[in-house]
């Protein structure tokens, strides 16, 4: 079977987007996993699929998977690029999209500037809900991992995240401690790990370690956690930059029980298809 996509990125957060509207195809893990192999398959971070909602209120479903065949969420990156794909391929002429998706509904803006807003929704800081095993939602938690006591800030925006400052984002040690926390017994369902440095209340370098996939060059809903780990801990205002290793996002929060809101870039690499 020949299959449209579209490879797509967010700041270097690179997609496999496939519109199952107009054509259909059933993805299972492995073939998700052969796809997103950088050097036989096509080589992405995660695979975003476009299908009919079966909310009625909704325009589109959003489902993704990560590299290694798992099904997620949400990805914020992704969720930019949907928005640019749908009305590039003339699924909808809105401009304002709601979209389904398993963490429930995401709103999306085109912007006249070729950047789109994402409203994420309101962070989860229930342990419970993250999930994250604590006895309370305190702004940091002390876990223990590789024989080291940590400070970390669990956040879930869709997906479950854990958030570390560190005086540096170029000597951290994402490739250790990543995959050690991502699977720490305190994050049941496993984590994306972010490393934030803090440059001023406004400002932020980030680096993050994606849950089935590893470090990426962006992660958007790393980014949200990571404002939203800083505001809570009284280190970071409400509007803040975050400098990611593929590009700047601007994060929005303005406190318990708000949305998140993100403004970022989406970007078409080239059209594709392939026999399945």
């Amino acid at each position: 079977m020949l299959i449209r996509f579209t490879k797509m990125h967010g700041l270097g957060n690179d997609f496999m987007v496939v519109d199952l509207i107009t054509q259909r195809y059933r993805f299972s893990p492995e073939r998700v996993r052969k796809l997103a192999d950088r050097n036989f398959g096509i080589g992405f971070d995660q695979l975003l699929l476009v299908e009919a909602p079966t909310d009625p209120e909704m325009d589109f479903k959003y489902r993704i998977f990560n590299a290694d065949g798992s099904e997620v969420e949400n990805c914020g990156n992704g969720a930019r690029c949907f928005a640019r794909f749908v009305s590039r391929k003339r699924l909808t002429g809105k401009k304002k999209i709601a979209v389904q998706t398993a963490q429930g509904p995401l709103y999306l803006t085109l912007n006249d500037n070729n950047t789109v807003r994402v409203d994420m929704g309101a962070p989860i800081l229930t342990p419970k809900q993250i999930p994250f095993v604590a006895d309370s939602n305190a702004a940091s938690h002390t876990i223990e991992v590789a024989d080291q006591h940590l400070e970390i800030s669990a956040v879930s925006m869709g997906n479950p995240h854990g958030v570390l400052v560190v005086d540096s984002i170029d000597n951290a040690p994402v490739a250790t401690l990543g995959p050690a926390l991502e699977c720490h017994p305190r994050f049941p369902k496993r984590a994306n790990i972010g490393f934030m440095q803090i440059l001023n209340r406004n400002e932020i370098r980030l680096r993050v370690f994606e849950r089935g996939t590893g470090e990426t060059l962006a992660c958007g809903t790393g980014a949200c956690a990571a404002v939203v780990a800083g505001q809570r801990r009284g280190l970071l205002d409400q509007q803040v930059r975050v400098h990611l290793p593929g590009g700047n996002i601007d994060i929005n929060w303005q406190g318990e029980g708000t949305s998140v809101i993100m403004d970022g870039p989406a970007a078409t690499v080239y059209e594709g298809r392939i026999q399945l």
